[in-house]
């Protein structure tokens, strides 16, 4: 903050720009980004006059006010940089006649990623799927497509990248370097592709979509623990691409999928932002709408009889999102879908959710010799949801001191405050009860 420009602001003028900067950044940064790109055909300007635009904002709102439209200003602020920035670059003395070619003929208003615009076989009036589909094409590697799509849609810093990947800051900034690089040199389009090429490219977006939508719905680090503008974002670009692909069962799987969890997210924090289990949930909160939409979408997808993974975790969400309240739950059916999930994605991720639907419907005995077994295979080792799982089976089991262990490591391993907040009230159960219940 520049105090001698906003010098006799007052302290809750700064927190109300504040908070509107953060407002603006979660849900603007991604059309931002996207934007400038189709613009100017380069990311790392795209990004540093995004981020130049914020810092104007952080040093000019507080003594002008916030815009009516802060997006629109940020966009404006954005492309005005670019233009600055290619204009003084002698060498892209092209880029500035393309690039004002397209200012001139732009709207009045600054770009608001509604615009028509021709892409494969018709008019895609989103710069944020181009940019999807371009984060997603074949030729990035998957993580370098999923760390892309983080970076330049949903705005995670490197080091928020890193930590979800656990990797290292430098190796993930090199990758990001590297997907850059080989959209550059390889031209490869911003574009979403012709419809003749759209079922072999959507798999790869689905899953990052997927990922989009589980970093809101469980943030990775920091100290909110549900990004609520990740998870409106992917469920909104999913829509779109399922009205690109309305034969698409998966695509509608997908957009079931989310519609079903979103659909709990008024009771999975509480008043003082603690997370409350699913079991605990006051299910009164849940959105009936939003589970009547998801239901009817996954009926229709699964009318069609192409089954895939994503409908079938649906389904997992469905046996939920009906169930009365914790006891009704279906689980021996749950467990039955994750058998058949495991068919399409077989993994030990997988299996540590099928471990839970084993205790949930057959007792936590049997559900936690399916962890044990996980963990002796060591494929899920520093995976927090494994040790979280294995501390909760010993609890329900009444082996409190196997359980505190488990919960020592699950904290240990929690990658958000919230999550320690919630294993360390249940460490603290499990050491109030040490020594008196039946351990084995």
């Amino acid at each position: 903050m520049n105090d001698g420009v906003n010098e006799g602001v007052s302290d809750g003028a700064r927190d109300a720009v504040s908070d509107a900067v953060a407002a603006a950044y979660a849900g603007e940064w991604g059309r931002i980004v996207a934007s400038l790109i189709r613009f100017t055909g380069d990311w790392d300007l795209a990004e540093e006059c995004a981020q130049d635009a914020f810092a104007r904002a952080v040093e000019r709102w507080p003594r002008d006010g916030v815009p009516r439209r802060p997006g629109a200003w940020l966009t404006t602020t954005a492309r005005n940089r670019a233009l600055d920035r290619l204009r003084r670059a002698r060498t892209e003395a092209r880029a500035v006649r393309e690039v004002a070619g397209l200012a001139d003929r732009a709207p009045a208003a600054a770009p608001t990623g509604q615009e028509d615009g021709v892409d494969g076989d018709g008019a895609l009036p989103d710069d944020r799927l181009r940019l999807i589909f371009t984060c997603c094409h074949p030729a990035l590697v998957p993580e370098a497509r999923v760390a892309l799509t983080l970076r330049s849609l949903a705005g995670l810093s490197t080091a928020e990248i890193a930590h979800a990947f656990l990797v290292s800051e430098s190796t993930m900034a090199q990758r990001l370097v590297r997907a850059k690089n080989k959209i550059r040199h390889a031209r490869i389009p911003f574009r979403v592709p012709s419809a003749d090429r759209l079922p072999e490219r959507t798999a790869a977006v689905l899953s990052v979509l997927y990922l989009l939508y589980n970093e809101g719905y469980g943030a990775s680090a920091g100290a909110v623990p549900i990004r609520r503008e990740l998870t409106a974002e992917a469920v909104r670009l999913t829509r779109v691409l399922a009205g690109l692909l309305p034969d698409d069962t998966e695509v509608r799987g997908l957009l079931a999928l989310m519609l079903l969890h979103d659909s709990r997210r008024a009771a999975r924090v509480d008043a003082c932002g603690e997370l409350v289990p699913l079991e605990r949930q006051d299910r009164s909160l849940w959105d009936r709408d939003g589970i009547a939409e998801g239901l009817s979408v996954l009926e229709d997808a699964l009318l069609r009889r192409r089954p895939g993974p994503y409908q079938v975790q649906a389904a997992v969400a469905a046996c939920h999102a009906t169930a009365s309240d914790a006891a009704d739950t279906d689980w021996p059916q749950i467990a039955l879908l994750y058998r058949e999930l495991a068919k399409w994605s077989p993994g030990p991720v997988v299996e540590l959710n099928r471990a839970v639907a084993v205790a949930m419907s057959e007792g936590p005995e049997h559900g936690l010799a399916l962890v044990e077994g996980l963990a002796a295979a060591g494929e899920l080792t520093g995976y927090f949801p494994l040790y979280a799982t294995r501390a909760d089976l010993l609890r329900r089991l009444e082996r409190w001191d196997g359980a505190v262990d488990a919960y020592r490591e699950a904290v240990a391993l929690a990658p958000t405050d919230a999550e320690r907040r919630h294993l360390a009230r249940r460490l603290a159960e499990a050491e109030a009860q040490g020594g008196q219940g039946p351990e084995r």
